[in-house]
């Protein structure tokens, strides 16, 4: 069972929150004298010394050298991320707006919207950003759309709910054999009907799972349009099988080489344990990116994973922070961060959580 944290008096809370800010814009060991000159305690330097002795006994806080300043550990950024960080209120609202913009409020594949998104959080935060391909329990139909390619064949586009496009050429079925004909002509759709048949079709399919689509009864469909049905229905179910038999990596990773420019991965060894877990085990990744949410457990916006907190060996190093995003409610994926433990937490934590409400809007089905 985790011990309880300690209590800190408002001074020991000042002087942890200053450690941790001084050091994460540093990366330097800090010492008494570097605060009593750069931050306004209105105290010396020797009372300043004591609270960050009572802080190191307190484990919240340590030497990596004898000589050397004061470094925040793993518990003392967990308190301060708890409970001393204060959050910049316009970060997020401009981190929206660079999103929409960048990524032209969403339009697009979903495949181009992940990429996109997770290449802008990596190089806002300079360090590794994950973004996971959604799951969905069942992909639904959100658009299709007829479009005329020559007078033989029309294209068929499907849009799934998790942005997903499929296009399919068809060639125009024919309408019977002529008399003494071996085959019988092409069937002629003008642009004013594809687009009725288009409209039709998003009428009565629009919202249904693509398993639905391989087994629907389409003789229930209005007989004005029966000439092309046939031929759809064997679109849609090859569209299905597909889909079930590609698989793509899980997650998207960008930033590599951002985060391998931060002194914490100066050691080989470290960064290509991380490296592999990134590349070759996401299978193992995946539980502490994607955590779903379980209906005992208070709700949490936004889950960070700090240093020894984190299960995986090469994660022990780091900071995970991960936000799920949703489609109408339902959790299908995960934005997350990864870094060292010195991180700029107020603001990987509002991008993180940004770029997930971001995902979630873009994927909501009206």
């Amino acid at each position: 069972m985790p011990s309880r944290p300690p209590k800190l008096s408002d001074r020991h809370q000042q002087v942890l929150s200053a450690t941790v800010r001084h050091y994460v814009a540093t990366a330097e060991p800090v010492s008494s004298k570097v605060l009593a000159s750069e931050y306004d305690f209105s105290v010396s330097s020797a009372t300043i010394r004591n609270a960050m002795g009572w802080l190191e006994k307190a484990g919240l806080l340590y030497q990596p050298h004898t000589s050397a300043g004061r470094v925040p550990s793993d518990s003392g950024y967990r308190i301060y991320v708890d409970r001393l960080m204060t959050p910049d209120l316009a970060f997020g609202p401009e981190i929206e707006q660079l999103l929409a913009q960048t990524l032209q409020n969403g339009s697009g594949s979903i495949e181009a919207l992940l990429q996109g998104a997770t290449q802008l959080l990596s190089t806002l935060s300079g360090y590794v950003a994950l973004i996971t391909r959604p799951r969905y329990p069942t992909r639904c139909l959100r658009h299709l759309q007829l479009v005329r390619v020559d007078s033989e064949r029309v294209m068929l586009i499907l849009v799934t709910d998790a942005y997903e496009t499929r296009s399919v050429l068809l060639q125009l079925p024919v309408d019977g054999p002529a008399t003494g004909a071996a085959t019988g002509a092409t069937i002629e759709l003008a642009d004013g009907e594809l687009q009725m048949l288009s409209n039709y079709l998003n009428s009565k399919l629009r919202g249904r799972s693509l398993t639905d689509l391989a087994t629907l009864d389409w003789g229930e469909l209005d007989r004005d349009f029966q000439t092309s049905m046939e031929l759809l229905r064997q679109v849609l179910v090859g569209l299905v099988q597909e889909q079930a038999a590609v698989p793509s990596p899980e997650i998207v990773v960008r930033g590599i080489a951002e985060v391998l420019r931060q002194p914490e991965f100066s050691e080989l060894h470290q960064v290509q344990m991380l490296l592999h877990l990134l590349e070759e085990e996401q299978d193992r990744l995946w539980p502490l990116v994607f955590e779903v949410p379980r209906p005992d457990a208070p709700a949490r916006r936004v889950t960070v994973r700090i240093g020894s907190e984190n299960p995986l060996g090469p994660m022990q190093t780091c900071t995970l922070i991960a936000a799920n995003y949703s489609c109408n409610d339902t959790p299908v994926g995960s934005v997350g961060i990864i870094g060292p433990t010195r991180m700029l937490y107020e603001n990987a934590i509002a991008l993180v959580e940004t770029a997930a409400d971001y995902l979630t809007e873009v994927l909501r089905v009206d």
